[in-house]
């Protein structure tokens, strides 16, 4: 069985990580690294997975926020008592993020193309993990997502950000519904994230994570805060699980931030 290979930020200096198919015991279209449950996966692989993945960051996989993600803006604020199993009901019936100045309490999103967005204030202490899918971002979760954090004491200057795997431009293929929505966001400076898709005529191809960084940065997160990973899930099938690559009959990757 390959070592788990969990990729991390240089900015954050907190425990975080975000998940690679990688080093976990499920099989076949789940091989093997699969941290999703409800997808069809063995439960049992599932808890063995998210131990695996839980040791190697440093904390206990048992427990974690998570809800149900349902690419909209809502961001919750998690405390220890909203902590459950991965085989438990969520928490939540609509969060797609979660921010927390409690230590130990594991604040989780899932992705399979979505942009996974993890940040830190290390002065104030208060974490926040944010599932950006387009439609998430353009209606704007990255504000609410850093008003929460504030909420808790933190301040923009002082947050870091890490961008983590997800579908990039040379991938994301849109409609002109998803540029029109990123100008409305950005108040017009976005140019640079989209163009047409030379190949087909009334396509676009869009830049997520960088929309994600430029609207943080307009948020007041330093722009030297801010580590794109620069990893594109689509383009690597047998590291990632990528749902425009692979439809809805594959696993789920886990994105993990805790004090």
């Amino acid at each position: 069985m390959a070592d788990i290979e969990v990729i991390k930020s240089k900015l954050l200096t907190c425990r975080h990580g975000f998940s690679t198919r990688t080093g976990g015991v499920s099989l076949g279209i789940f091989a093997s690294l699969n941290l999703g449950a409800g997808r069809g996966d063995s439960m049992e692989n599932v808890r063995e997975n998210w131990r695996r993945f839980g040791a190697v960051i440093g904390f206990d996989g048992a427990l974690t926020v998570h809800g149900y993600q349902s690419h909209g803006a809502t961001v919750r604020v998690a405390r220890r008592a909203d902590m459950h199993g991965i085989d438990q009901p969520a928490t939540w019936s609509e969060a797609d993020g979660y921010v927390t100045a409690e230590p130990d309490v594991p604040l989780v999103i899932f992705t399979a193309d979505c942009t996974p967005l993890l940040m830190q204030d290390p002065v104030a202490g208060v974490i926040a993990a944010v599932h950006c899918g387009w439609r998430s971002t353009v209606a704007d979760i990255e504000k609410n997502a850093v008003e929460a954090m504030v909420s808790l004491g933190a301040k923009p200057r002082n947050i870091r950000a890490a961008i983590g795997p997800g579908i990039r431009r040379c991938c994301f293929q849109t409609g002109p519904e998803v540029p029109a929505a990123i100008d409305a966001l950005l108040g017009g400076d976005a140019k640079d994230l989209y163009g047409p898709d030379a190949a087909a005529p009334g396509k676009f191809r869009v830049d997520l994570p960088g929309t994600v960084r430029r609207r943080l940065t307009q948020l007041g997160v330093p722009e030297e805060n801010i580590d794109e990973l620069g990893i594109c899930t689509m383009c690597e099938p047998d590291r990632f699980w990528s749902h425009r690559a692979m439809g809805a009959e594959r696993g789920s990757q886990a994105n993990v931030i805790v004090l």
